[in-house]
């Protein structure tokens, strides 16, 4: 079963299966000075249809860090865009999705709900053996996208449950 999990946000993890191999890196969604805040859902589903059209191995379902609470008003607004950005992507592929609570995924990887970003991303420095270079404390969001994968693997299986 071919996943796709996403750590959404201006700067968006993703990491997706092929096979026994597994694909990752981040796409930067924030807008120049000079466009419309819009831009970030633009380029989203630019980066969602590039991965799909360039694949022949379909994405079955994908995954996305659900996040409950936010620190301000921009950020909740901006993570609700990206939502339906990706939610409208989806529909559209018919393809199945869904969150995952974040505190789920920090205790996939770490054993705590509670974990840090460090934390995280020593935890998949140890564990994805497959990882081209360590992640550095600026890759946590593919950090996240790596756990979200592997939680998504186990919880979903080969099947498609």
């Amino acid at each position: 079963m071919r996943i796709l999990a996403l750590d959404l946000g201006t700067t968006t993890g993703w990491a997706s299966n092929y096979g026994e191999a597994a694909f990752y890196g981040k796409w930067d969604l924030k807008p120049s000075r000079h466009e419309s805040a819009s831009m970030r859902w633009i380029r989203l589903r630019n980066s969602l249809s590039n991965l799909w059209e360039d694949d022949k191995n379909p994405i079955e379902i994908v995954v996305y860090e659900e996040i409950a609470a936010h620190k301000g008003t921009a950020a909740a607004h901006i993570y609700g865009g990206l939502i339906a950005t990706l939610q409208l992507w989806c529909n559209r592929h018919q393809i199945k999705y869904t969150g995952v609570p974040v505190g789920t995924i920090k205790k996939h990887a770490t054993g705590k709900g509670n974990a840090g970003k460090q934390a995280m991303i020593d935890a998949a420095n140890k564990r994805f053996t497959f990882l081209q270079e360590p992640l550095g404390e600026k890759d946590h969001d593919i950090a996240d996208a790596l756990w979200l994968l592997d939680y998504a693997i186990q919880e979903y299986g080969k099947d498609g449950k």
